[in-house]
């Protein structure tokens, strides 16, 4: 059994090494600020310079996806209908970016970063077990994609209750599918997202080569995107549970093949 408070030493060092790099904090903090107030202002704002009918017109052509939502549209106007389903489903899945683009910026300078500031070969030599060492690396590249995450989505909430409410008289966020959202199914991708990536960074030589590798983890979000405005797939609370039992499921199995793949001797030979 890994003990947390020497994992907990890797997550303090890792810290203060990765909290000083503006390359990899600067999106961190910016991209979530966009995300979080921006684009909701945009979205909500866009159908509110239309008229009513030019609203229904640009809602033509998702009949798939607007029918299982009938009872909750129900009696609203096609502009009400358009900020609803932009701010509370369509936005839904590209709100995943933050939690996987935060944790895999920092996930890809884990190793990579190490082997770049030529501090690989003492970290690998200390006495902490390989799942210590894991855990340190995962902790300090999940806690700080989180509350990120979490940060954005009170700023996005609000964003959309104060601009919607004259439109709507009534709160839109938080509601149980969103939060269901951030504190399930976002921690889950941001864990195998970090261990994808770590396992990236462990074998390959710079911070660079690892950083472009893991946004391919980005292509899924976008077919999220594309199969909930095909009505394929509707982020209701059903999917989105499912969706976290599938993703907690793929934690655990990263994890397990992660320290059952972990050579200490052939990353000390790759970075030499």
């Amino acid at each position: 059994m890994p003990r947390l408070g020497r994992a907990f030493l890797v997550f303090k060092k890792d810290w203060r090494e990765i909290s000083r790099n503006w390359q990899i904090m600067a999106p961190i903090f910016t991209v979530p600020l966009v995300f979080a107030i921006v684009i909701p202002a945009v979205m909500v704002f866009i159908p509110n310079i239309t008229s009513g009918s030019n609203a229904i017109d640009n809602l033509q052509g998702l009949e798939n996806f607007l029918g299982p939502l009938s009872e909750e549209i129900r009696g609203m106007t096609g502009r009400q209908v358009m900020v609803y389903v932009m701010t509370l489903y369509f936005f839904a899945p590209l709100f995943l970016i933050i939690p996987i683009m935060a944790s895999s910026v920092i996930a890809s300078d884990s190793f990579a970063g190490e082997k770049e500031r030529k501090t690989i070969e003492a970290l690998l030599t200390t006495p902490l077990s390989d799942s210590e060492l894991i855990l340190g690396k995962i902790a300090v590249s999940f806690v700080p994609a989180m509350v990120t995450t979490v940060i954005a989505f009170a700023l996005y909430s609000a964003v959309v209750d104060v601009l919607a409410l004259p439109l709507f008289g009534r709160l839109l966020l938080p509601n149980f599918s969103w939060l269901l959202l951030i504190f399930g199914l976002a921690p889950t991708v941001s864990l195998a997202a970090i261990g994808l990536t770590i396992a990236i960074s462990a074998r390959v030589k710079g911070f660079r080569e690892a950083q472009q590798i893991s946004g391919l983890l980005l292509l899924p979000v976008l077919a999220l995107v594309f199969g909930q405005i095909s009505g394929a797939i509707i982020f209701g609370p059903l999917v989105l549970a499912g969706m976290i039992a599938v993703f907690a499921l793929v934690d655990a199995a990263a994890f397990y093949l992660g320290l059952r793949s972990f050579r200490r001797e052939e990353i000390l030979i790759r970075s030499a």
